[in-house]
């Protein structure tokens, strides 16, 4: 039996480096990185356009300026509703790669403790928190569940006159 190595002889974490081989194949192969990121305190992006915790970001060369992958954070600046922005994400908060254009990529495990956990008011009601979720699949909608009435089909295109096959007239 083997026992698991401590934190600091296992070296350092391959997260980052994945990253920036992900973000490399992508960029060759004409592709999109998009990375999902889990948002805290810790992360700095524009916060109105977070939800679930959780945003992604266009890490496309066109898209950003001044990208640095690095082992501890990704950093760059991109445009948010036409103002530019500085982004500064943890490396150990990003939960996906992959490429827009054919969803291709990797996840990642989402982090455990929030690295600085932020500070909700105390409402009247104290309900549990509801659980964060990580990335998951879509739903298929089921019609027969669907709340909403069916919209009747739309009307078939009219019959193609019969007679002779349409044909291009030459013209010199």
């Amino acid at each position: 039996m083997t026992t698991p190595a401590a934190p600091e002889a296992q070296g350092t974490s391959t997260r980052p480096y994945l990253i920036r081989a992900l973000h490399d194949w992508c960029t060759d192969n004409g592709f999109t990185p998009y990375v999902a990121v889990y948002v805290d305190a810790s992360v700095q992006v524009p916060m109105e356009y977070v939800k679930n915790n959780e945003i992604v970001l266009n890490v496309g060369f066109e898209a950003t300026s001044g990208l640095k992958l690095g082992n501890e954070y990704i950093e760059f600046k991109a445009r948010f509703g036409g103002s530019a922005r500085d982004i500064a994400v943890p490396v150990d908060h990003v939960v996906a790669i992959y490429a827009r254009e054919n969803g291709q990529g990797m996840a990642f495990p989402v982090p455990t403790e929030p690295a600085a956990p932020v500070a909700a008011p105390v409402a009247a009601d104290s309900r549990p928190p509801t659980p964060l979720r990580g990335l998951r699949l879509a739903e298929p909608k089921d019609p027969a569940h669907d709340e909403t009435p069916a919209q009747p089909p739309p009307p078939e295109p009219p019959e193609p006159p019969s007679g002779r096959r349409p044909s291009l007239k030459r013209i010199k």
